[in-house]
């Protein structure tokens, strides 16, 4: 488990990190959202000692990593797949790693095979396509078989049958009762990937999470109606103050009334329905909602 316990990082008068307190539970995928400059990066560092807080303190099951010899047996970490040396071979780069972590060679090969890398392990890094440096970089997060592993933006340069094998691949770990903390902008991805989520904003906590809790917290909810008198529906609808963009065939998005109001007018005026239901905000649009006083960079600001 890691946890996390006010933790605040400051580069002379910039705060990157504020007060933040959160825990990382074994068992399942927990997603780290948050927009560009919130603080992330930053707090991964810190987690893995590599920068040193301000104040405030982390724990890896209990102790500072700092504290843990042979590292890569306790945590397993992806935060820059280009941070290799390309003149070294994928089996030699694992070996280093092994080697200085008392991790017996055979490892080597068995994370080699498990990220599709075995064909090619005897080619230089320097060669490797990103989505293969990635895969790289989680061998090495798996190299020491670790019960906490963490990635940032893991899934930079995946093909689509990349971005399943890790997606399945995080989930099988969580299943084995590891603690997984992933860093990603990828929302749709972590729609799919995550059971929690960590969001934080100018280096702040904003939530701690189920994500269905989360995506719950956007007032964006819209409802689908399937009628016959598609037409007839969105004037009266429209008339309503709803949003109603032009209909697809027989049936309507509608924005700014709930699912009970449409059926009421719909009862008014006759208009028979085959269709109503209610489509709570996804997790993208209740990101957007809740970070948007957080962001620190707008396009078109002129700073």
């Amino acid at each position: 488990m890691i946890e996390v316990n006010e933790l605040t990082k400051r580069y002379g008068g910039t705060t990157a990190v504020n007060d933040l307190t959160f825990a990382v539970r074994p068992g399942r995928v927990t997603g780290f959202l948050g927009p560009n400059g919130a603080g992330k990066s930053t707090t991964l560092r810190m987690i893995l000692g590599l920068h040193e807080p301000t104040s405030g303190t982390v724990t890896i099951d209990g102790r500072p990593f700092r504290d843990r010899a042979r590292g890569l047996r306790h945590i397993g970490a992806l935060l820059d797949a280009h941070d290799v040396h390309g003149g070294r071979s994928a089996r030699a780069q694992l070996s280093a790693l092994a080697r200085s972590n008392r991790i017996p060679q055979r490892r080597v090969e068995e994370v080699l095979r498990e990220v599709g890398l075995a064909d090619v392990a005897g080619r230089r890094i320097g060669g490797f396509s990103l989505g293969m440096k990635q895969r790289l970089g989680i061998a090495s997060a798996l190299l020491g078989d670790p019960p906490v592993l963490l990635f940032d933006e893991p899934l930079n340069g995946l093909d689509p049958e990349g971005v399943k094998w890790v997606r399945d691949l995080f989930r099988r770990l969580a299943a084995e009762g590891r603690t997984v903390f992933v860093s990603s902008h990828l929302m749709s991805e972590m729609e799919h990937t995550a059971d929690q989520l960590i969001v934080i904003g100018r280096g702040e906590l904003i939530a701690a999470e189920s994500l269905t809790e989360f995506s719950a917290r956007g007032t964006r909810q819209s409802a689908v109606v399937g009628t016959t008198a598609a037409v007839a529906l969105r004037d009266l609808l429209t008339a309503e103050g709803a949003v109603v963009p032009a209909q697809q065939g027989e049936l309507l998005t509608v924005t700014g009334l709930t699912a009970v109001r449409i059926g009421e007018i719909a009862l008014e005026h006759r208009i028979p329905l085959h269709h109503l239901s209610t489509r709570s905000a996804s997790l993208e649009e209740a990101f957007m909602e809740l970070t948007a006083e957080s962001v620190q960079y707008l396009a078109g600001d002129p700073r």
